[in-house]
């Protein structure tokens, strides 16, 4: 866990600005697009829980839900790197 905080705080750091090459307009829409995408995700991870869905299909769609958010993360840090592995815009 402290590698991952590191890297990111790399990430971040105004030394690593000039290195890397990410502007502050670009890390603030990335901010506001996590914030927007874990909103809709916590919207569906809480909606499959109030309607109830028996517990076989509830585990494999939170599961298949957590995978597809994962993918969505490591696309948008792969985009701020330069290649994103697909454009979601």
């Amino acid at each position: 866990m402290k590698y991952f905080l590191a890297a990111i705080l790399a990430l971040v750091s105004p030394f690593a600005f000039g290195a890397v090459g990410i502007s502050l307009e670009g890390l603030l829409s990335f901010v506001v697009y996590i914030v927007i995408v874990g909103l809709i995700f916590w919207c569906i991870w809480w909606f499959i829980g109030y309607v109830g869905v028996p517990e076989p299909f509830n585990k494999v769609i939170r599961v298949v839900l957590g995978l597809i958010a994962l993918v969505i993360v490591v696309n948008l840090l792969l985009g701020l790197a330069g290649s994103p592995l697909f454009t979601l815009r």
